[in-house]
């Protein structure tokens, strides 16, 4: 595509970009024998199929229960009663011991109450009235036995070991999206977070961590703070001593990385708790999503928990975005209730009008509640939380990790996009150093890097002088029928794309990697026509110029 045009969508997302990618791959596709594929979004193609199992399971149960309490024509039931519920299940689920998520949920329940110590009828009810959906959620942050079993379930998905001491706060919201936008508003109403602020970003990062805070609502600094491919997508000395800078006042990164696909090292997360000694007052937020691909994977939110905003998504894992889980989590003893108690008089008094309608103690709420409060703009405070019936299939699909000793649901997710990542480095035609902290969930394949070796020096000085980045994943898109992500997008190399290997089957990711060596070819290829044209150029300049005439 023509350089000036491309350069109409420098200023674009790449999340946008891709719509444009992914109708000239559809149009590829229609009028060649090329196939359509879209490796630029992360949807995972797999789902967990048991807890959503013992979802459908229980809400028939649920009506039952509705049914036991009240029936009348022409459908009209009541409100499931606790007393005696857990022993209704068991013998309900005996009836139906054929059906699928009848095992789990048998086996769920007394595990459940002998782990967390639960009153199972309590449990039980809980499960089933939320289910149905038939009471606003109480309490407003999260249910209490959900957020005890997610509580268990980060402890192994995001902080490692050791555990931090003491416990986290959590919040159940819609996804990691949402979890983003309410922590940005609740940092900036809290002054957390001031308009001209300055806050780091460990780059490559999420696209939206690089757009938000230059929205007019934020109005902050940034501050990169890269891993580069070379050092294995870890941050260097020179890159964290950025943090050290007191205008700094919040650090925020995603870890594993995306696009990098690569977790923070113990030296790396070491030099960051070294940098938080003599920065104790350097906020953190960590998103880790894809940390349980990763096995033992270990979050800045288990390393340094006082300093550190959490963000939980289910939603790779389990495959199921659709389902809008995730969580923020905070620990009880944390560095941003102390930072607003701090703030002057007159500040402490602005907030305690923002907040004097839901609390007699405006200046006794935690962070954690003010987040809440926040997400609904406070009036509607008495109306927020994450549906019920979101809110049981998040502790069903905890409960389904937790419960599976041997790990073998992570076992399984991680040998499929590993298959596809092995495949794909087969048809791109070189060999890549195992790396413990890699998730598999992405790729990010540095053309310019790798084209030096495939495709020679000469060529890639040529390709940087005459084609632009984004011509990469338009190339593919119009020739080859496949969507893929610039990597410029995430801050992360301008010759570089990313690839999500969780969203296709397993077959068509080596078809990828030819593609992106066509492109190369293709590139050698203007490159030598456009030596043979120069060359001519210049023959025929000889023949024609005042030295070959005098000579005729």
């Amino acid at each position: 595509m023509d350089v000036v045009k491309l350069r109409e969508y420098e200023t674009l997302s790449p999340f946008e970009i891709k719509d444009f990618l992914a109708k000239a791959a559809s149009k590829a596709a229609g009028s060649s024998a090329v196939s359509y594929l879209n490796a630029g979004r992360g949807n995972p193609n797999w789902i967990a199929t048991e807890p959503r199992e013992a979802f459908f399971l229980l809400g028939q149960f649920a009506v039952s229960e509705s049914k036991r309490v009240l029936d009348l024509p022409p459908g009209v039931g009541g409100m499931p009663q606790a007393r005696g519920i857990s022993s209704r299940l068991s013998a309900w689920l005996r009836k139906h011991a054929e059906m699928p998520g009848a095992g789990f949920l048998a086996a769920m329940v007394p595990w459940s109450v002998q782990k967390f110590g639960f009153d199972a009828d309590k449990f039980v009810h809980e499960l089933v009235d939320s289910i149905i959906g038939d009471n606003y959620p109480v309490p407003d942050r999260m249910l209490v036995h959900n957020e005890q079993i997610v509580h268990e379930y980060l402890q192994w998905a995001m902080c490692g070991m050791p555990r931090p001491k003491g416990r986290f706060q959590l919040y159940a919201v819609e996804g990691g999206t949402a979890a983003m936008c309410y922590i940005f508003k609740s940092m900036k109403t809290n002054r957390l977070l001031n308009a001209g602020d300055t806050i780091a970003l460990g780059t490559p990062i999420f696209t939206p961590y690089l757009e938000m805070p230059h929205l007019e609502d934020y109005d902050l600094k940034v501050v990169n703070v890269q891993a580069r491919q070379e050092n294995r997508f870890q941050f260097d000395d020179a890159e964290l001593a950025k943090l050290l800078d007191p205008k700094v006042k919040a650090f925020f990164l995603v870890n594993p990385g995306n696009p990098s696909a690569v977790a923070l090292s113990a030296e790396t997360i070491a030099k960051i708790g070294a940098i938080l000694k003599k920065r104790p007052d350097l906020i953190l937020l960590t998103d880790d999503v894809y940390g349980t691909f990763v096995p033992g994977f270990r979050s800045l939110l288990g390393a340094f928990p006082r300093n550190t905003i959490g963000v939980y998504s289910y939603s790779k894992y389990f495959g199921c975005t659709g389902w809008r889980l995730g969580v923020i989590a905070v620990h009880e003893d944390n560095l941003f209730d102390d930072l607003i108690a701090k703030h002057p008089e007159p500040v402490l008094k602005k907030l305690d009008k923002r907040y004097a309608a839901i609390t007699l103690e405006p200046r006794k709420l935690r962070f954690i509640d003010r987040i809440v409060a926040d997400s609904r703009d406070v009036a509607l405070n008495h109306t927020a939380g994450l549906s019920l019936p979101q809110q049981v299939m998040m502790a069903l699909f905890s409960l389904y990790e937790l419960m599976d000793t041997k790990k073998s649901y992570q076992k399984a997710c991680i040998g499929i996009v590993k298959k596809r990542v092995e495949a794909t480095l087969e048809g791109l035609g070189i060999e890549v150093a195992p790396n413990e902290l890699y998730d598999y969930y992405y790729g990010l394949i540095d053309f310019e890097f790798w084209a030096r070796k495939y495709v020679g020096e000469e060529v890639v000085e040529w390709m940087k002088k005459n084609v632009h980045p984004l011509d990469i994943v338009f190339r593919l898109a119009e020739d080859h029928g496949i969507v893929l992500l610039n990597g410029s997008g995430f801050e992360a190399p301008d010759w570089s794309v990313r690839v999500s290997f969780a969203n296709l089957n397993d077959h068509v990711y080596d078809d990828i990697g030819r593609a992106v060596r066509a492109v190369a070819r293709s590139y050698r290829q203007a490159y030598e026509s456009s030596k043979s044209k120069a060359a001519k150029g210049k023959a025929a300049k000889s023949t024609t110029g005042p030295k070959a005439r005098a000579k005729k």
